[in-house]
C-alpha cells in the first residue's frame, strides 16, 4: 500500500466522495467553506478494502499515517492525545459512500482512560461531565469493539439509577459515574476475559479496526442488499476532535433538516437536547425538544445554525440533514448529508427547488428515488371506521399500516416469512433491528423523536412510523403494550397512522391513495424527458381504466387466460377441454366467444386510441382442471368406500382419465402457448374472432382501436408463420374491407424461448413486434423453475453472492439481456421499424428499465400501480444515458 490513505479535512473536497465516503467528503467541503467544523481527518475507503485484503488488520504503514495525521490534529487543537493534563479526545465514525444511517459503528470520547479522565475533569472543572464521558466511551467501546451486548451495560446503569433514586442520566453524580465505571470494567473483564484498554493508541487501533469490520455486520449487509449498495464500496473512517454537548446547561446537541422530511415543507425542522451527546438524540434514548425552542433558549446559536443550514442547502442543492453540537455557547457542525425523506416530501422538495431556481427539471427528476413512489399509491385510513385511538405519538413517516403486533425484530421477521403482516413496536429501535423493520408494515416506538433511528430508517424505506409515543408502555416480558386503561398483546391487530401519529386498536379498512399535485408535476416533467414508452399489464377493463389514469400509453400485455378463471366461465372452459371431439369443443367455444368479445370491447373502450396487446391462450390446459391428486383421492373414496352413486363414480372416472391424459411431466415446457393453438386451432380461432368482433363493434361506435395480437411461446419461425396466417384469415372474415381499413392491427410474438431470440432474424419475417416475456425467458435461460428456485435455493445464491440479484426481480443483463439485445438487433436488420418491448415482471424495475432504454426498446409494460415509477425511471434512464454520451464526446474532443 503506497497511496496516501489518510486525508485531513482541509485537504479533501466533495469530488472525493468515492475515496472519503459521504461523511468525509462533506466534512472536507464544510471545512473549506469556513464553517465551524471540529478538525479531523478521514481514513479512506481504499484503506478499508486493503484492511480486508490483508486479513482484517491495519498495516503498520497505515497506522503510521494515522499517527502523523493525529500529530497535525494535536497542533490544531492545542491538545495531546493521551496527555494527562490536556487530553485530546476524538470520535471514530464510519462514513460510507452511499448513505447508510445507523448501519455501521461509531465510538465517541476515545482517548479517555483512568488518567486522562482526571485531566479532563480538571481542565473543564467539571468532574461529573468527565466521568460521564468515560462511562459513555466504556459502554460504546465495550459493545462495538469488544462485543459485549449493550443490555449488560444498560442493566448496570438502570441498577445504579434505582439504587441512587435518580430518574435521568444527567442527574447521576460524579461519584455515581465512578462506581458505574468500575462495574463496567468488571463486566468487560467477565464477558471478554480482557481489561478495558488503558493505552489510548491501542484504543484507537482497535476502534478503527472495529469500524472497518462493521462494514460487514449483519445490519449493514441487510441494508446494502435492500438498497442495492455494492459491497465493494467499503467504508471510510472519520476521526474528529470531540466537542461536548454534555458539559452543562449552556451545551447541547441536535439534528436539523433544512426542510421538513415528512412533508417537504420549507420550514426549519429538527430537535435538540440540552446537556447531551449526539447519540442521545439519534438513538431515541431521550425524547428531544423541537428546534424552534432553541430560538428562545439560545437565540444567537439558533440564528447561526439557521444561516449555516441554508448555506449548505444552497451549496448541495438539496435538503440537508445536519448534526450539531453546542459547547459552552459555541456552535459546531459535525456532519451534513442529503436528508432521508419519504416519497411525498421528496417530490415536494424537488418541485419547490425547481420553482426556486435551484434545480433544473432534469436534475429534479433525476434525484427521485423511484422505489419509494409505491407508498404514494398505497391506501390511507378510512376515518369513519376508527373507533379506538389507543395513543398518539410523533408522525415520523406518513402512510397507513395494518398488522399484528410484535415486540422484537426476530419475531417480526419470522412472522413475515410465515405470511403474516406485522407492526413492530419497540421502546426504541437500534440498528440491530433493521431486519425487523424491513419485515414490518410499520414501526412504533415509545421513545425517540422525529430524527431517531426508527424515524430515519422508516422514512428511507417509505414505511409508516410513529415515534416518541410516550403514552404507551411496552412490557417486553409480558409481550403486552398498554396506554392508560387500554392494553393489547402480541398478535393483536393494530393500525398505525404515520401522518398523524395515531395508534389505533384493530385492523382499520384503508382507502385508495390519490395522485398528489407534486407527483403529477414530476410525472409531467418525466414525460417531457423520456423516450421509452410505458404500457400496462392489464387483464380486464377495470385494470385498464386504472392504468390509463396512472399514465399508461397502451396495454403491453393482456393475458386472456385470466379471463377464464371466473366462476361463471370456468365450467365452460372445462367443458371445452374435456370435449371428446371437435364438435363438442366448438360448442363450448361458442359459449366462450361472447364472453371474450365483451372483455375485449371493454378493454378497447378504456384504451381508445391506444394499442392493446392481447396474448392468446398461453398456459397448459390442465391448469383449468381440478387437481389430479384430489381427484384420485376422491375416486378412491368412491371406489373402495362405496360412497356416492354409480353416476357420480362414472363421471369422476371419466374426468380422472381426461385429466391424467393431459398430465405432463414438465407442463411449462409442454403443450402450451402456440403449440396449443397449432394442435387445437379452433381455440385460437375463437379468441381471434372475439378480438376482431369487439374491434368491429367499437369501430362502429366511433372508438379508435389498435389491437396487437401476440402469439406466445414461439420457438420456430414456422410456428409464427402458420398462426399469423390464421390471424389474417379471421381478420378479413370478421372485419371485411371497410372495417379492415379502420383497424390497423399488428401480429407479433412474445420472445420467451432462447431459440426464438437466437433465430429472431427468421422469426421477424412474420412479426410486426417482439415482446420479451422476461419471466419465462429468465426461467429457460437459467434453467430455473421460478416457483422451485425462489423457494429452495435462489435466496441462498444471492446471499452467497453467486448471483448479484434475484434474476426474476432484476433483469440478468449479462445472460438474458444478451439474448434480448441479439433479438432486437437481428430483428431490426430485417425490419428497422420493428416495435420491441418487455412485458415481464421486470417492466417495473428501475435497473431493468435502464437496460431497456440503453438497448433501444420502444416500451416497457408493468402492473398498473407501478406505472408512475416506470415513467420516472424511464426519464432517469434518458438523463443518465445523455450524461454518458456527453462524457464520451467530451473525452473524444
Amino acid at each position: 500500500m503506497t497511496k496516501k490513505q489518510v486525508v485531513p479535512f482541509q485537504d479533501g473536497n466533495a469530488s472525493m466522495k468515492a475515496l472519503l465516503g459521504g461523511k468525509g467528503a462533506n466534512l472536507a467541503e464544510m471545512t473549506r467553506a469556513g464553517l465551524p467544523v471540529p478538525p479531523g481527518f478521514t481514513i479512506t475507503t481504499e484503506a478499508c478494502l486493503h484492511f480486508f485484503e490483508i486479513g482484517n488488520r491495519i498495516s503498520e504503514e497505515l497506522f503510521e499515517q494515522i499517527e502523523t495525521a493525529l500529530l497535525q490534529l494535536e497542533k490544531q487543537k492545542g491538545q495531546t492525545f493521551g496527555n494527562a493534563s490536556n487530553p485530546l479526545l476524538v470520535s471514530v465514525r464510519s462514513g460510507s459512500v452511499s448513505s447508510m444511517p445507523g448501519m455501521m459503528d461509531t465510538i465517541l470520547n476515545l482517548g479517555l482512560n483512568d488518567i486522562t479522565v482526571q485531566g479532563l475533569a480538571s481542565l473543564t472543572n467539571n468532574e461529573k461531565f468527565a466521568y460521564d464521558c468515560y462511562r459513555r466511551l466504556m459502554q460504546m467501546f465495550g459493545n462495538v469493539v469488544l462485543g459485549v451486548e449493550s443490555y449488560h451495560f444498560e442493566q448496570l446503569l438502570h441498577r445504579l439509577k434505582e439504587e441512587t433514586g435518580v430518574e435521568h442520566d444527567q442527574d447521576v453524580t460524579s461519584e455515581g459515574w465512578k462506581s458505574l465505571i468500575e462495574a463496567y470494567k468488571k463486566c468487560i473483564r467477565l464477558k471478554t476475559g480482557q481489561d478495558f484498554p488503558q493505552h489510548v493508541y491501542e484504543q484507537l487501533r482497535m476502534a478503527v479496526e472495529a469500524v472497518f469490520k462493521s462494514w460487514n455486520n449483519q445490519r449493514a449487509q441487510i441494508y446494502r442488499k435492500l438498497n442495492r449498495i455494492p459491497d465493494e464500496q467499503g467504508t471510510a473512517v472519520n476521526i474528529q476532535s470531540m466537542v461536548f454537548g454534555n458539559m452543562g446547561g449552556n451545551c447541547g446537541t441536535g439534528v436539523v433538516f433544512t426542510r421538513n422530511p415528512s412533508t417537504g415543507e420549507n420550514t426549519f425542522f429538527g430537535e435538540y437536547l440540552i446537556n447531551a451527546q449526539g447519540e442521545d438524540v439519534v438513538a431515541g434514548i431521550r425524547t428531544p425538544l423541537a428546534i424552534a425552542a432553541l430560538q428562545n433558549e439560545m437565540p444567537a446559536i439558533y440564528e447561526q445554525l439557521f444561516g449555516a443550514s441554508k448555506l449548505l442547502e444552497q451549496h448541495y442543492k438539496d435538503m440537508q440533514d445536519i448534526e450539531f453540537t453546542v459547547e459552552n455557547n459555541k456552535l459546531y457542525l459535525l456532519q451534513t448529508r442529503n436528508g432521508k425523506r419519504n416519497a411525498q416530501a421528496a417530490l415536494k422538495i424537488a418541485v419547490d427547488l425547481v420553482r426556486e431556481g435551484v434545480l433544473t427539471k432534469q436534475e429534479a427528476v433525476g434525484r427521485i428515488e423511484v422505489s419509494h413512489l409505491d407508498q404514494l399509491l398505497h391506501r390511507g385510513i378510512n376515518e369513519e371506521a376508527i373507533k379506538v385511538v389507543m395513543a398518539k405519538g410523533l408522525p415520523a413517516s406518513p402512510g397507513a399500516a395494518v398488522g399484528q403486533l410484535v415486540f422484537d425484530a426476530d419475531t417480526a421477521a419470522e412472522w413475515s416469512r410465515a405470511g403474516k403482516t406485522v407492526i413492530l413496536a419497540r421502546n426504541e429501535t437500534t440498528p440491530e433491528d433493521i431486519h425487523g423493520v424491513i419485515a414490518s408494515e410499520g414501526v412504533l416506538t415509545s421513545r425517540g423523536g422525529m430524527t431517531s433511528h426508527a424515524a430515519v430508517v422508516a422514512r428511507g424505506m417509505g414505511k409508516p412510523c410513529v415515534c416518541g409515543c410516550e403514552e404507551v408502555r411496552i412490557e417486553l416480558h409480558e409481550k403486552r403494550m398498554t396506554a392508560g386503561t387500554r392494553s393489547v398483546k402480541e398478535g393483536d391487530w393494530i393500525t398505525l397512522d404515520g401522518a398523524t401519529g395515531r395508534v389505533i386498536i384493530g385492523a382499520m379498512p384503508l382507502l385508495e391513495a390519490k395522485m398528489t399535485d407534486e407527483l403529477l408535476v414530476m410525472l409531467k416533467w418525466a414525460d417531457e424527458i423520456r423516450t421509452l414508452k410505458v404500457f400496462a399489464n392489464a387483464d380486464n377493463p377495470h385494470d385498464a381504466k386504472i392504468a390509463r389514469q396512472l399514465g399508461a400509453e397502451g396495454i403491453g400485455l393482456c393475458r386472456t387466460e385470466h379471463m377464464f378463471f371466473s366462476p361463471t366461465r370456468l365450467p365452460v372452459v372445462q367443458r371445452m377441454i374435456l370435449a371428446e371431439n371437435k364438435e363438442e369443443r366448438l360448442k363450448a367455444l361458442a359459449q366462450l366467444l361472447p364472453m371474450q368479445q365483451s372483455d375485449f370491447e371493454g378493454m378497447f373502450e378504456e384504451m381508445a386510441g391506444l394499442p392493446v396487446t392481447i396474448r392468446l391462450l398461453d398456459p397448459p390446459l390442465h391448469e383449468f382442471l381440478p387437481n389430479l391428486e384430489e381427484l384420485q383421492k376422491r375416486h378412491a373414496q368412491l371406489t373402495y368406500e362405496k360412497e356416492g352413486s354409480d353416476k357420480e363414480r362414472d363421471e369422476l372416472a371419466n374426468l380422472l382419465c381426461k385429466v391424467q391424459s393431459l398430465h405432463e411431466t414438465n407442463p411449462m415446457l409442454g403443450q402450451r402457448g402456440c403449440r396449443l393453438g397449432i394442435v387445437f386451432p379452433e381455440i385460437y380461432d375463437m379468441q381471434i374472432e372475439a378480438i376482431f368482433r369487439a374491434a368491429s363493434r367499437c369501430i362502429d361506435r366511433g372508438i379508435k382501436v389498435l389491437p396487437e395480437i401476440m402469439i406466445p411461446l414461439v420457438g420456430h419461425a414456422n410456428e409464427l408463420k402458420i398462426l399469423r396466417e390464421l390471424v389474417d384469415f379471421v381478420a378479413h372474415q370478421v372485419l371485411g374491407k371497410d372495417n379492415l381499413r379502420d383497424c390497423p392491427y399488428k401480429v407479433g410474438t412474445m420472445i420467451e424461448v432462447p431459440r426464438a431470440a437466437l433465430t429472431a432474424r427468421q422469426i421477424v419475417a412474420h412479426a410486426d413486434f417482439f415482446s420479451f416475456g422476461t419471466n419465462d425467458l429468465t426461467q429457460m435461460t437459467f434453467g430455473y423453475s421460478r416457483d422451485d428456485a425462489e423457494g429452495k435455493f435462489l435466496t441462498h445464491y444471492v446471499d452467497q453472492k453467486l448471483l448479484p440479484h434475484n434474476p426474476f426481480q432484476v433483469l440478468d443483463t449479462e445472460g438474458v439481456g444478451q439474448l434480448i439485445e441479439l433479438a432486437v438487433n437481428s430483428g431490426r436488420l430485417v425490419k428497422p421499424s420493428l416495435k420491441t418491448g418487455i412485458c415481464g415482471e421486470h417492466g417495473g424495475d428501475k435497473e431493468s428499465i435502464f437496460f431497456c432504454h440503453m438497448t433501444g426498446l420502444d416500451y416497457v409494460s408493468c402492473s398498473p400501480y407501478r406505472i408512475p415509477l416506470a415513467r420516472i425511471a424511464a426519464a432517469q434512464a434518458f438523463i443518465l444515458h445523455s450524461v454518458a454520451i456527453f462524457s464520451d464526446v467530451a473525452i473524444v474532443n
